[in-house]
């Protein structure tokens, strides 16, 4: 599926990915996944449905969703270049995202984020009502000398 406007171009086809692209800033200059081994990252991209933001053929941002296309999906690794940020290109992903055919009547969508809850809340995210119901496991050093 694609979505245009104003040059730029959103679609959810692997083809498109630019895998450079995507390894690069999440890698370098993520602060949630750095140090993502390529491995790490290309079995990411496989099993989850992904979406390119492109100004023409340049891929310039990204979004990854994890679901079952059911009850429950998990936005990740979402990311729009420095040099086009501020022209609402991630609202406008995250739209499309969220309009995508395969992910309607989904119960919950969950996220995590350390600095952009003002995007998200413009598009219904909220913080957890209920924080003491949810759990974690975390490994921040996973990807050490990897």
């Amino acid at each position: 599926m694609e979505w245009a406007r104003d040059g730029f171009t959103v679609s959810d086809d692997p083809a498109r990915l630019d895998r450079g692209v995507i390894h690069r800033f999440l890698a370098e200059s993520s602060y949630w996944a750095r140090n993502i081994p390529s491995a790490t990252l290309d079995k990411a991209l496989r099993n989850s449905l992904c979406f390119a933001l492109l100004e023409r053929e340049r891929q310039i941002g990204f979004a990854r969703v994890v679901s079952d296309r059911a009850p429950l999906a998990y936005l990740a690794d979402v990311f729009v270049l420095p040099e086009f940020r501020g022209r609402g290109l991630a609202k406008w992903l995250l739209t499309c995202v969220l309009e995508h055919p395969e992910l309607q009547g989904l119960r919950r969508w969950i996220l995590g984020t350390r600095d952009a809850h003002a995007l998200y809340a413009k598009l219904g995210f909220t913080p957890l009502k209920r924080p003491d119901t949810f759990m974690e496991r975390h490994d921040p050093n996973v990807y050490e000398g990897s």
